[in-house]
């Protein structure tokens, strides 16, 4: 089977699945894992580069309220590929190409393709993903054992952390403006054995002000800016630390957003993981990833 991955968290379930060899095409930021560096782009940023956090908010909002996608897609070199399937999202225009066009390309194509759109809000949504990949490529057994070794992963931490206490969490997926991560994060969070205090579960990200952050009185604020690795959102971080500081919390730590936050696929497991080793290091020593802190 040929396909395509418009959404690099797709990208990652294939991978995942076992049909890493079967994807032909990936969008520019699909960056793991590493064996998709040699696979051909098929997208490209519209914003220029070197934007702020500010202007990056700015330019989407102008964009989306225009109708416009902020990523390009080369259809060209979709038709020429003739895939057999396109995985796409239509969760956030942020976050990937049009579906519309997607689908608009996919009706011009020789092969015609089978279109599917992921659009997971909480994390059996997620995992559920793997379930409609498997079905559409004879991969039901991996899919099987995906779900369970997560669902098993998830347990041992919501057993863990079952009788210990839950610390007031703010997970902030910008900060200029400040949002409140949404979706799956707040199930993380409560998984993980803390409060989110902002974030509603299953629904989107929710802008607020740097007043109502303070209003919610957090323990531990956990910087993730959507897109981003560790080492930018401890920067981002650090630029705005006068307004962390404000806070009042006693931690303030920043991870690796895009790897196991803002892209709903296998790794938000591992994203768990390192909440309850920030929430509750004294149950979980290890760190899976980077969990830089904040100094105030």
């Amino acid at each position: 089977m040929r396909i395509v991955s418009l959404v690099p968290s797709a990208t990652e379930m294939l991978f995942a699945l076992g049909l890493g060899s079967e994807v032909i095409a990936v969008t520019h930021e699909c960056d793991y894992p590493p064996a998709v560096a040699g696979i051909p782009k098929v997208t490209r940023d519209v914003l220029p580069p070197g934007l702020s956090s500010a202007e990056i908010d700015a330019a989407v909002k102008e964009r989306t309220l225009r109708g416009e996608a902020i990523y390009s897609l080369d259809a060209e070199a979709l038709r020429q590929l003739e895939p057999d399937l396109i995985i796409t999202q239509a969760l956030c225009t942020v976050c990937a190409v049009s579906f519309d066009d997607v689908r608009a390309v996919a009706e011009q194509i020789a092969s015609q393709p089978q279109v599917i759109s992921l659009d997971p809000h909480t994390v059996g949504e997620v995992l559920g993903d793997a379930r409609t990949i498997a079905q559409a490529t004879d991969r039901k057994d991996a899919a099987v054992q995906l779900v369970n070794e997560a669902s098993a992963r998830i347990d041992r931490i919501r057993v863990a952390v079952k009788d210990a206490r839950r610390p007031r969490v703010v997970a902030l997926e910008w900060l200029d403006p400040p949002f409140a991560a949404g979706h799956w994060t707040p199930q993380l969070i409560d998984y993980a054995g803390g409060d989110d205090v902002l974030g509603f579960a299953g629904e989107p990200s929710e802008q607020r002000t740097w007043a109502e952050v303070e209003a919610s009185r957090p323990d531990i604020v956990i910087v993730m800016p959507c897109g981003y690795d560790a080492e930018i959102a401890h920067r981002e971080a650090e630029m705005h630390r006068d307004q962390l500081a404000a806070l009042g919390a006693g931690e303030v730590v920043a991870v690796d957003a895009a790897a196991y936050f803002s892209r709903p696929g296998p790794r938000i497991v591992e994203g768990l993981e390192l909440l309850a080793h920030i929430l509750h290091p004294e149950l979980f020593p290890e760190a899976p990833g980077p969990a830089l802190t904040v100094e105030l």
